[in-house]
């Protein structure tokens, strides 16, 4: 197998802006484009191979085709022939409704399906950009209810001014929400599982409200109280910096101006390299080569050894895996 490249798919939203065409030099003539899923195992929304001898095959396909040769011998026992991750990048040009998502547990139970846990990386942002993750205080459910039915639950989050590169780990029932002018990089569990709790009142072209759900929501929350809800890390150039290791993602950073030879011989597990700044050429063990440029996605197999990455001039990637 070799490095695997996908056509990204993307999606028109109410909150969209107009970032994501330029960041990823596509030629699409598309209005408010909130979401570019980069890659994507979610049913009717799989992602596509666009480069070498298995273009045109969905994801799915290359699951049920190469399993773990793919995806790892213990992915492939813990999730069969689901892609465990789903990558996007997102540009809010408006607030998204503040939201939760469910737990494993809790999924399973409603909905036949995994929870989601995520992660934010600030790709850009505004000067006046910001963002809500988790309670600023105390409450308890049927506080949460009250203040959604009275339009007073933003009062009670906690509110981030963001720059580029923060980083934001939003485990499943972390109450949250992308404020106007962030610009993101999510991985998340493969889950579409939406619980939306406050969508500001808007009202749609047609003059309707979105559906809310309140109540779904009241059990998958955590009413957790943290000192701080964003990841601290420190910056180094030219070696990897850890982010974010939990049960369903590692997530590191590399800034590099130098290149870098990375040994994944002992790692059970596919790769994805998500190019945010920069290009760079990736070579891995059997001198398959690719080019990645800023807003592009590779994955590598899980029989990928080890790579060598090369950037021209500077290039900046997250790398995750499971």
């Amino acid at each position: 197998m070799y490095p695997l490249k996908f056509k990204p798919i993307l999606k028109q939203t109410l909150w969209g802006g107009d970032k994501i065409i330029p960041f990823k030099h596509l030629s699409e003539e598309m209005p408010n484009v909130g979401e570019s899923w980069e890659l994507s195992g979610v049913p009717d929304n799989e992602s596509e191979v666009a480069n070498g001898e298995f273009k045109g095959m969905t994801l799915g396909q290359l699951v049920r085709r190469f399993k773990g040769e793919l995806v790892g011998e213990s992915n492939y026992a813990r999730f069969n022939s689901t892609f465990p991750l789903l990558i996007k990048f997102i540009d809010a040009q408006q607030d998204l409704s503040i939201q939760v998502h469910p737990s494993d547990e809790l999924a399973k139970k409603r909905h036949n399906s995994m929870g989601k846990t995520e992660m934010w990386y600030v790709v850009d942002a505004t000067p006046d950009a910001k963002l809500r993750s988790g309670f600023s205080q105390e409450i308890t459910p049927k506080e949460y209810k009250d203040r959604v039915f009275n339009s007073t639950i933003t009062e009670v989050l906690q509110e981030y001014s963001i720059k580029k590169g923060d980083v934001f780990f939003l485990p499943a029932g972390r109450i949250h929400s992308i404020g106007a002018g962030a610009f993101i990089a999510e991985i998340q569990q493969t889950s579409d599982i939406t619980y939306r709790i406050f969508d500001f009142d808007r009202k749609d072209a047609n003059g309707n409200t979105r559906e809310l759900h309140t109540e779904l929501a009241k059990d998958a929350i955590d009413y957790e109280v943290l000192d701080d809800y964003r990841t601290e890390y420190e910056a180094v150039k030219d070696e990897p910096v850890e982010l974010v290791a939990c049960p369903y993602f590692t997530t590191s950073l590399y800034d590099m101006t130098e290149t870098i030879s990375c040994d994944y011989s002992e790692l059970d597990s596919f790769v994805v390299l998500i190019c945010l700044e920069g290009d760079c050429k990736i070579v891995d063990n059997e001198n398959n080569e690719v080019e990645l440029h800023a807003g592009e996605t590779v994955l590598l197999p899980a029989s990928t050894m080890d790579i060598t990455i090369i950037p021209e001039g500077s290039a900046k990637l997250l790398e995750t895996y499971v």
